[in-house]
């Protein structure tokens, strides 16, 4: 029996769910839990995914509102992946930003496959780059 994801856009969470997921994706962010916290209450756009009152996923995007968005997070429950449950979470986030001038992400090898299905490409010659004291997520 399959049970159903419910998507909510709310950033009253139970921290302790979110900090879970984080680790249990082995996201370095997860060490940092008052930034990672604030970081997501004050993103643009939260959505996250629940089956029963467990979080099983989450997504978020930080925006200027009119022009530009970047997909910083997208985390699935390491037990239900493969289920379709981040795709529901970056369809329903890129509801929002659909007609926005440039939508960006980074994503790391083994997620490129994921996310050329939900219609993103790699972005011409371009090359990325950051400053980052970390050496993962």
């Amino acid at each position: 029996m399959t049970k159903s994801v419910k998507l909510v856009e709310n950033k009253d969470f139970d921290h302790k769910q979110v900090l879970n997921l984080y680790h249990l994706n082995g996201w370095s962010s997860a060490n940092k839990p008052d930034l990672l916290l604030k970081a997501l209450i004050n993103s643009d756009s939260l959505v996250l995914a629940y089956i029963d009152k467990e979080l099983v996923g989450l997504g978020n995007a930080i925006s200027d509102g009119f022009l530009v968005v970047y997909y910083p997070h997208l985390l699935v429950h390491p037990e239900y992946k493969g289920l379709g449950i981040g795709r529901k979470i970056m369809e329903r986030i890129q509801e929002k930003y659909q007609t926005f001038h440039q939508q960006m992400l980074i994503a790391d090898k083994n997620s490129t496959g994921f996310y050329k299905k939900c219609g993103f490409e790699k972005a011409g010659k371009t090359q990325s780059m950051w400053i980052y004291s970390g050496s993962e997520h």
